[in-house]
């Protein structure tokens, strides 16, 4: 099944992200970068809310399928001369 352009996970972004940059303004309050705060909020005992947690979770995905398309991409050395 191919993917529709302007999607994530299947759904439309509007639906998947609800307010953008929320989560990295939190990271920012707590003086942290995303991943190290995703970590933080996801960590047993976390007493973080339950709509953060998923907003780690979504953080997490993202940087793996950030990391995976970088992978694909093949970059072309170019000789000095």
């Amino acid at each position: 099944m191919a993917r529709r352009k302007g999607t994530l996970f299947g759904k439309p972004r509007g639906k998947v992200v609800k307010h953008p940059g929320s989560f990295k303004r939190a990271a920012a309050a707590h003086h942290e970068g995303t991943a190290e705060f995703a970590r933080h909020v996801l960590k047993r005992g976390s007493k973080a809310s339950t709509k953060m947690k998923r907003k780690a979770g979504l953080a997490k995905a993202f940087a793996t399928m950030r990391r995976e398309k970088g992978a694909k991409k093949t970059h072309r050395r170019t000789r000095k001369g």
